[in-house]
């Protein structure tokens, strides 16, 4: 079925960000006296909006968190993006074949850091007023609010979509709002791909693509 429309999550499909964005955090945690590493903050926090990964780290340090301690994280963050942050392989040729869809991102990140990091890459004139953050909502992903909030922004029914999603989190939501669904095992924080497909698979992903042509074959776009 080619898509009406094409639905992106943001980190790990547009940008490959969660590497330099899970060292961050791990980062930030321990100096607050969570003792993290790069692996635990992938497993307890990828995919979730801030609300939530800010419930799930408080009970686990059993306390509030400091009240600069996301202006402090986001500092660090940026650190870690400047010293090598880019698109994921392949997201600039797919969007420019795409181009004639309507198109739309559903993120779990801020709206700020996404136009920040659309601006760096050159991608900005492919989103203008399509970029969804679920920051702020108090039902982020794997809850379907945020992938249908850009379907109804696009004017396209959730069944006439194509999500792209790289975890387990944002691709429960997008199967919840009804969507064709592709799992995408292109970013740098993917180490093992069967794993991680099997991962998507569970959750009920239509389709688990190494990269993005496997995603145009995959969508009759080529």
């Amino acid at each position: 079925m080619t898509p009406t429309a094409i639905i992106f999550d943001f980190d790990g499909v547009i940008a490959d960000s969660e590497v330099p964005a899970n060292r961050a955090l791990a980062e930030s945690l321990t100096a607050i006296g969570l003792p993290t590493t790069f692996e635990d903050s992938l497993r307890d926090y990828y995919g979730h909006n801030w609300q939530e990964t800010q419930r799930r780290i408080e009970a686990r340090l059993g306390r509030a968190l400091p009240e600069d301690f996301r202006d402090t994280h986001r500092a660090r963050a940026r650190a870690h993006f400047a010293a090598g942050f880019d698109p994921v392989p392949g997201a600039r040729v797919f969007l420019d074949r795409t181009s004639h869809l309507p198109r739309a991102i559903a993120s779990s990140s801020n709206a700020a850091y996404i136009g920040w990091a659309l601006d760096r890459f050159g991608l900005g004139h492919h989103f203008t007023g399509q970029v969804h953050s679920a920051d702020g909502m108090e039902r982020g992903k794997p809850h379907p609010d945020i992938y249908l909030q850009a379907a109804a922004a696009l004017g396209v029914d959730s069944a006439h979509c194509l999500a792209i999603e790289d975890s387990p989190t944002g691709a429960r939501a997008a199967v919840a709002a009804g969507m064709r669904v592709v799992g995408l095992l292109a970013a740098g924080h993917i180490a093992d791909r069967a794993s991680h497909g099997e991962s998507l698979r569970a959750v009920g992903v239509h389709h688990v693509a190494a990269d993005f042509h496997a995603v145009a074959r995959f969508a009759g776009l080529g």
